[in-house]
């Protein structure tokens, strides 16, 4: 399966990294059929959904031994570029999700190798992004490569989903979340080393376990300690998002209400993918970043209400979910 050759585009300027997941969902004892996953699979989706003249690449590893080709269709037809996918005659990263009371029990059933920066292809290297979006989904993203990627793209701003750079994964796969001091040096070294560039998104249970704080205003008054231009945010699911950049006023940014809620998975993907789009297209203002907070929450909103990687929105639709004011209180 030669993927490297499908989807060719003259100019990447959005770089996704980490995992193609595999995911198998089980919702309220209902198992259903095995789909796509993964951030890099809801993020580069929903934003070519979202604005289709967006040039999209992906770095990631591709188990081919228990992956069904078929589910690459979806890039194929978006026009996402595949090259930077390296193929291994392996067991592709694989998740269970089991679904009940609106909590999820997650289980890594296989795992793809880490990432190495000398498998980027050399168009890639040679066509440098506007932004680079680091989404581990089992810490597959390494410090080295990180500050490898950095150096060679040093003017591209940086988006961080922390959930993959966090993660406990115990011997039987099951994931939780724990706090390693290990692992927190690692992340924070990461956080400093990419410094003004970057903008890091985590769930609230990944950042109380990131700050070590519990109360979502010190959580987000923690980062001042990076002493950077960062931006930091915190997804809340119906409580909404915080974003928060030193010396300026936290930001609460409220959650959108979703027509009906089918599949909880990837709400935060989308809401990253959609503000880095917009970050990079915007004067970056304070008060234009709380508007850019919105449109993202809005656009995460489409997920949950089909399954999979099915709901996403065009900007239309999403700017007109913004205008309606209709947040889930």
């Amino acid at each position: 399966m030669d993927i490297r050759k499908k989807n060719i585009l003259s100019t990447v300027n959005i770089y996704f990294v980490g995992h193609l997941a595999v995911d198998s969902i089980v919702r309220f004892k209902q198992k259903r059929k095995p789909s796509l996953g993964g951030s890099v699979t809801f993020g580069s989706l929903s934003l070519k959904k979202y604005v289709n003249s967006v040039k999209i690449g992906i770095i990631s590893n591709l188990g081919t031994l228990n992956f069904d080709k078929s589910l690459l269709r979806r890039f194929d037809d978006k026009l996402i570029d595949l090259r930077g996918v390296k193929p291994l005659k392996i067991a592709n990263t694989k998740f269970l999700l089991d679904y009940s009371d609106h909590s999820r029990t997650l289980t890594l059933k296989s795992r793809s190798p880490n990432l190495i920066f000398e498998d980027i292809p050399d168009f890639y290297l040679s066509n440098h992004p506007q932004i680079i979006v680091l989404a581990p989904l089992c810490n597959e993203i390494s410090y080295e490569y990180v500050s490898k990627i950095l150096r060679k793209f040093p003017k591209a701003y940086f988006g961080i989903d922390l959930q993959g750079f966090i993660r406990n994964i115990d011997e039987s796969g099951k994931v939780s979340y724990i706090r390693e001091e290990s692992t927190i040096a690692n992340i924070t070294k990461i956080i400093k080393l990419i410094d003004d560039r970057l903008i890091l998104k985590g769930s609230e249970i990944e950042m109380k376990l990131l700050s070590n704080q519990k109360n979502p205003n010190k959580i987000m008054e923690w980062f001042n300690i990076f002493d950077n231009e960062a931006i930091y945010i915190m997804t809340m699911g119906e409580a909404g998002s915080m974003i928060m950049k030193r010396g300026e006023n936290l930001k609460k940014i409220p959650a959108y209400k979703p027509k009906r809620v089918v599949d909880e998975t990837g709400p935060g993907d989308v809401y990253l993918a959609i503000f880095l789009y917009e970050l990079i297209n915007s004067d970056m203002t304070w008060k234009q970043i709380e508007e850019i907070g919105h449109t993202a929450s809005a656009a995460a909103s489409f997920l949950v209400e089909k399954k999979g990687p099915e709901g996403f929105e065009t900007k239309n639709k999403v700017l007109k979910r913004v205008r309606s004011k209709n947040y889930i209180i």
